[in-house]
Order: structure tokens, then sequence, then C-alpha cells
């Protein structure tokens, strides 16, 4: 047993909070450490509540077992003997102290303030305002510091975005290998599993966020709060296999004929010498066509930093890191069926994209830009240098490409439900979402965009975001796609004034950016806010349908916001209103997006936040943009199409 408490002292971390109990108290504690273990373990999860008394010393405690900790038994053990070895701690002259033990292999907190009420009100902090418990490594990162410390961060990011995702314990563990001498770090994040996915991914990254400059440079650290926790370490403390792995990405799979071409790669170092002169420029311009020419080869990017003429940072060519596949033209005009009409899934701006299918039986996505765009050199070299460094499980996965003479190509992982305008503006296909179906697509779209301007090592205004660039896979689960013209931002404000012409899709476009050429991550934000109005109500902002006395939908949805009328603007199919409260709250969180002023829109971290929350108290939208854009004088209304998308009767009245 001492072994055991000694254990516990060095693999935890404990608080006690507020002064000494009564006796009563500390009888109530007791029974809680009398029934609280075995409630634990035999819970599906390894998680429990209890309540224990009458005020003023009532006992509210909560436990919750490490999610790799499997077996009942141990789990039972160790809140037992965290129970044991929270007694012993306290001081002999007094009763018993409010406390809490995080993490050796469980966590255990009793306290006589009902900590249990209000999942909400310990996301951030305890009751009485105390801060996150947090214990860092006492070495610093060495090596290649902005390496390691940038994938540490990354690692830390998805491991938090996967525990959050990750049903019923709310639990994720991973590993990094940055490939240098410093060692692999391991990580872990969990969540109290009553909270919501959008509470728990809120949770963690609040902690993330309060992580500073110095606590970055650590080799290991751990910080929670009673609803949630992380911890990283240049050693495995948990049990089984890394649910996440990063590292040196993988190639994508490609058939044996193209493994086999791959053995033979020339690797091409690309040094930028100015005083190598003449002999250097013809040396780099013979291998670069050697290369260009040689198949089955494989293209590697750093995503380095370079000033464009708009004061954009851009990617540059350069040749380290990020192996992915680079395939033969023949190999994908063979998985194309030579890009036959019968495989095309869509039309885009820069080319069409078809469906593929390797030998192997591995289907793919394969995106040929249109030999006769101005610009597909310039989207297609954007694309493939940008989302090569973007991982994140609302993001497409870009396998490879293809650069052969004219030839510019990306290939995809194949998502077999297209894309949701696919869904959402046909009146078939729409019957078949239902309301989970909404929030899981909506709240999908929006951890994606956090993860572009946030959370990324890049961060990534997307510019052209839409319901078609927005794919579904087979559990209709959403990634955002077309990164053709993204733009990586490097203001303190994130706000770029672009001097080169206005490029994006109009119905999505915010008015800034249309007017006066300025976007940012609130560009974005308005995009998710149209895309968010049309997914409630089936219809597009712009297109053939009148919408009351406007020609787009967010006029209309403001003007029937403000009559009271927000019903009319959902679509038919979500009805009858057994999720009202949910729908008015979407509604309100849409027309906070699109706001006229890009100030006064919230954050996707702030999107996600209401998103997630049924309590947030929300505030009122004010106009939205292109409100003023209403239907002129028409001699008739007798080809009027409404807008009503829901079968309830409005009436549209037209001047004469």
């Amino acid at each position: 047993m001492a072994i055991i408490l000694l254990l516990l002292l060095l693999s935890s971390f404990t608080l006690f909070q507020g002064g000494a109990q009564s006796a009563v108290f500390c009888d109530n504690v007791k029974a809680v450490a009398s029934t609280l273990p075995n409630k634990t373990s035999s819970s599906s999860v390894h998680f429990a509540t209890a309540t224990v008394g009458q005020a003023p010393d009532v006992v509210y405690a909560l436990a919750l077992c490490r999610g790799d900790i499997l077996d009942d038994s141990t789990c039972a053990n160790c809140i037992t003997n965290t129970f044991q070895f929270m007694s012993n701690a306290t001081p002999a002259d007094v009763q018993c102290f409010d406390g809490g033990s995080f993490y050796a292999d469980c966590i255990l907190v009793y306290n006589g303030n009902n900590i249990l009420a209000a999942p909400l009100s310990t996301v951030g902090e305890y009751d009485d305002g105390v801060p996150p418990f947090e214990r860092w490594n006492v070495k610093n990162v060495t090596g290649d510091v902005p390496l390691i410390t940038g994938l540490i961060h990354q690692l830390l990011v998805e491991t938090v975005d996967k525990a959050a995702s990750s049903t019923p314990r709310r639990f994720a563990t991973g590993v990094v290998d940055s490939n240098t001498n410093f060692p692999r770090v391991y990580s872990l994040a969990q969540c109290t599993p009553d909270l919501s996915s959008g509470d728990c991914l809120s949770c963690l990254n609040r902690l993330l966020g309060m992580i500073n400059s110095t606590m970055a440079l650590r080799m290991g650290g751990q910080m929670g709060v009673i609803r949630c926790y992380f911890r990283y370490d240049a050693s495995q403390f948990y049990q089984g296999k890394p649910m996440i792995s990063l590292g040196p990405a993988s190639p994508a799979p490609v058939p044996a004929e193209h493994k086999r071409r791959k053995s033979k790669l020339w690797v091409i170092p690309i040094v930028l010498v100015p005083l190598a002169g003449a002999a250097f420029v013809f040396a780099f311009l013979y291998f670069r066509r050697l290369t260009k020419q040689r198949k089955g080869n494989v293209l590697r990017l750093e995503g380095s930093r370079n000033q464009d003429s708009e004061g954009e940072e851009q990617l540059v060519w350069q040749g380290k890191n990020s192996e992915f596949s680079m395939f033969d033209f023949e190999q994908l005009l063979a998985a194309t069926n030579n890009f036959s009409e019968e495989n095309k899934l869509g039309q885009g701006g820069f080319g069409a994209v078809y469906k593929g299918k390797l030998p192997d039986g591995f289907y793919i996505a394969v995106k040929r830009l249109a030999s006769h765009s101005g610009q597909g050199f310039t989207e297609f070299r954007n694309e493939v240098q940008l989302i090569a460094k973007l991982q994140h499980s609302n993001l497409v996965r870009l396998l490879g490409c293809c650069s052969q003479e004219d030839e510019k190509i990306l290939v995809y992982e194949y998502l077999p439900n297209k894309s949701l305008d696919f869904f959402i503006f046909d009146e078939k296909r729409r019957a078949s979402l239902d309301w989970s179906n909404i929030i899981a697509v909506i709240e999908g779209i929006a951890h994606g965009l956090l993860y572009l301007h946030k959370h990324s090592r890049l961060r990534v205004i997307h510019r052209d975001l839409k319901p078609s660039n927005v794919l579904l896979d087979s559990e209709m689960n959403p990634k955002i796609s077309d990164f053709g013209l993204a733009k990586i931002s490097t203001s303190n404000n994130n706000e770029v004034n672009t001097t080169r012409r206005v490029v994006g899709t109009y119905g999505y476009m915010a008015p800034e950016y249309a007017s006066e050429g300025i976007f940012s991550i609130k560009s974005d934000v308005f995009s998710f806010g149209v895309i968010m109005l049309e997914i409630l109500s089936g219809i597009r902002n712009s297109g053939s349908k009148q919408c009351g006395d406007f020609i787009n939908l967010l006029g209309y949805a403001w003007q029937l916001w403000e009559e009271g009328r927000w019903v009319d603007i959902i679509d038919a199919t979500l009805l009858p209103k057994s999720h009202s409260v949910k729908m008015i709250r979407y509604i309100n969180i849409a027309l906070l997006c699109v706001q006229e002023n890009a100030a006064d829109r919230p954050t996707m971290a702030d999107v996600i936040s209401m998103l997630s929350s049924d309590i947030m108290i929300l505030p009122e939208p004010m106009q939205p943009a292109y409100f003023n854009v209403r239907i002129g004088n028409e001699e008739s209304s007798t080809t009027i199409e409404s807008c009503s998308i829901n079968d309830i009767t409005i009436s549209v009245t037209v001047g004469r």
C-alpha cells in the first residue's frame, strides 16, 4: 500500500480546496468512498457521480478512470487508493478538506459545492475561481526547437479534436515522431463522458489557449480542470497503441508498379546560392527538366514563407519533407476510363472532377485543371503546397498530384456522397437528411474552419467556402475542399487587402471583400453564415427565387427574423417543431455570421461555443450584408416564385 500511495503522489496532482469541514461532512465523504469506486468501475465508460448528505454537509463527488484503463478492477482500485491517499494527506489536526486528485490512472473530485449541477460551469475553471491545475517538465526542448514545438502543438490539437469527437469515452491518445534526435512525444486528452462533443472541445481548447511561450518549450506537461484534461510527455505514459500518429507524411496507396518506379526516385536538392552563378543555373534547369520527364517520382514540399505583391504569405517550392505521391498521367487515364463523362463527379471553375479506381481497388477523386485556364497553374501550385500542410478530419485529404506537360491534376480521397449542394438543393435527396445530420454537417464545417483559422500551423483564409466545396463521406461527415483560392494571413488582425482582382463566388462573398478587396477570417465566417441559412432553408442565397421583397436569402431571413416569423425560414422536411428551440438558435447564429460589419461577426471559436451550448445567451444580430438589395417595381406579380419553403402561406405584395 505504501508503494501504491508513493506512486500516486508522484504521478498525480492533488488539490485541496477550502478549509476544514465538519465531522458530518467527513462521514459523508467516507460514505462516498465506500460506493463510488464500484459505481465507477461498473460503468461502461468508467465514469460516475455521487451526492451524499444534506446541506450544509452535503458531498458532491465525481470519479473518472483514464480512457486506456479498461480493466474494471484496476479502475476501482485506483479510485479506492486515491480516496485513501487524500485522506492520509489531510493534516491530523483538522477533520477533512474538499479535494481533488488528478490523473494517475483516474481523477477524483469531491466538494461541498455542487460541482455536478452544470458541467458548463466547470469547463473553464472551478466554481470558486481556482485556476486549472498544471505541471510542466523542468527540461526544455532541444534541437530544432521550432520544428519540434510546432509538431507538439499539432499533436495536441489533433488529440483534442479526436477526444472531443470520440464516443462514448471522450478520450484520445497520440504520438508524433519529429524524425530528429528528439524522442517521440506521446499525448492524451480526455473529457468527462457527460460533456457534449462541443463542450468537450471548448473545454480542451481553452486549456490549450492557456499555454504560454515558456510552457510551449517544455519537454512535457499536463493541464486540466474538473471536466477535461490533456497531457504530453517524451515517454509513453498510457496503455495501448496511440489512436493518432503524426510524423513524416506517408505516400498515398498506389499500385505495385508505381511503388517499383518510386524505388528509382531521383532526389534533387534545390539550394538557392547566389554566388553559384551560371553553372548552378544550368544544373538547376537540367535537373528540373529531368525530374519533369521522369515518371513515378515523388514531389517534395516544404511550407516556407514568402511575400507576394499583395503582402500575403505564400508557399514556395522547396526540396524537403512532406512526401506524397506524384501519379503518372497514363495511370490516371486508366483509373478514370480516359476521363469519361460517366466518371465525372462535377465541374469547378478551373476544371472537372472525376471518380477513379486504381488497379488495387482503391478509389480516388481526380481534379483535372482545364488547359485553357489562365490561372490554372497558380491555383494548382497553391492548393498542392497549402493542403499538404493541413490535416484535420473535416478537411479533404490530398493524396498526390500529376504535372506532365500541360496537364495539372490533383488526386484526393474519394468521398462517395459528393458535395453538400448535391443534397440540400435537391428536394428528394434533402428529405434523407434529418435534424441530427444537419447539426453534424454544420458543426463539422465549423470545426474545419476553426482549424484553418486558429489551430493549423498556417493561418488559412479559404476565400471560396460554399456548399459545392464541402464534400461528404460515407457517414455524411463534411470535409472542406478546394483550396485553390486560399490565402495565408500574416497580419496581426488577420486582415488583408488584395490589389488583384476579387475572386470567389458572389453569393458567399463578404461585402468588404466584394467592394473593397479586403478579406480576413471574418470573410470565411460570413460564408459559413450563408451556408447555415441555405442548409436550414434549402434554397440558395442567390438564385431564381424571389424572397419576399428581396432577391437574396439574407434579406428575406432578416425580415422574417425581425417580424418573429423565423419558422418560415425552415425547410418543411425539418418540421414539425420538435427542435424549434435549437432551430431558432441556429438562425440567430447564422444571422450573427452574416452581419454587414466584419467586426460585429463572431470568430469561429465563438461560433462553436454558441453551437455547442444550449444555455449561452446569444446577442441579437444586426442588419445583414446586402439587406438593401430589393426587388424593384414590377408590372405583374403572376410569375413570382415564392420563397416560402415549408408550405406555410405568406403574402408577397408587388407594386403595379
